[in-house]
């Protein structure tokens, strides 16, 4: 078999299994409505999931649309928002990119990614992630998680996330791309994690490259 062909079938195979063992996957972060997914992907940068779907309910039970997060205000939801990292400018962005989409888009979140990345705070993986998760578009949102499993796996060399999205986008088959970005983050953060990966419990292990394979703990 020509290395192209292996290589592919390759990728097929690593796919099919995450599909398999996840037919679904979905976003972690918790949200009700496209505006509510905006928000909490941009509060997400450089924090986790989980930290912040602990301030995100009560700050969207205030404010569910742009229009409310605009009357809070800065100081308002930045109270709200205060347990997630570098809150103070999260606070400031959110109120801002709410402005834009109330001045320029009726209140609504675009479909666009030129429209999604001239908003304050947003940025290309956060458009790709609105785009994936809102709109169903097959875009490759790539965070750490992403980056650092796409190279383990082979799936792509590059050092910056826009080579990696661009290399997964060669190589992920069309029947995958809408969910490749979720399996990838869901396998880096609970598989194959940065300091660790648990390869004994992978089960992608043998279609996978990566050397050393780290032993079951004793």
């Amino acid at each position: 078999m020509p290395a192209s062909a292996a290589r592919a079938a390759r990728v097929e195979a690593l796919f099919a299994r995450l599909r398999q063992a996840n037919p679904q996957p979905r976003s972690e972060l918790l949200f009700r409505n496209p505006f509510e997914l905006l928000v909490a992907v941009v509060l997400s940068a450089q924090s986790t999931d989980a930290g912040v779907n602990k301030a995100t309910p009560g700050l969207f039970a205030l404010a569910p649309t742009p229009q409310a997060m605009l009357e809070l205000g800065e100081q308002g939801v930045a109270e709200r928002i205060r347990t997630i990292g570098l809150y103070r400018t999260k606070a400031h962005n959110v109120v801002a990119l709410s402005r834009l989409l109330v001045e320029r888009h009726q209140g609504q979140v675009p479909s666009s990614r030129e429209a999604l990345e001239a908003l304050p705070g947003v940025g290309r993986k956060t458009a790709n992630v609105v785009l994936n998760v809102a709109f169903g578009q097959p875009t490759l949102a790539v965070d750490t998680h992403v980056l650092r499993v796409a190279q383990r796996l082979g799936l792509a060399r590059g050092k910056t996330p826009l080579q990696v999205e661009q290399e997964l986008s060669r190589v992920v088959p069309a029947d995958y791309a809408h969910d490749a970005h979720h399996w990838l983050i869901l396998h880096g953060r609970h598989v194959c994690k940065a300091r660790r990966p648990e390869c004994w419990r992978c089960a992608l292990s043998d279609l996978c490259p990566y050397r050393p394979k780290t032993p079951p703990p004793r």
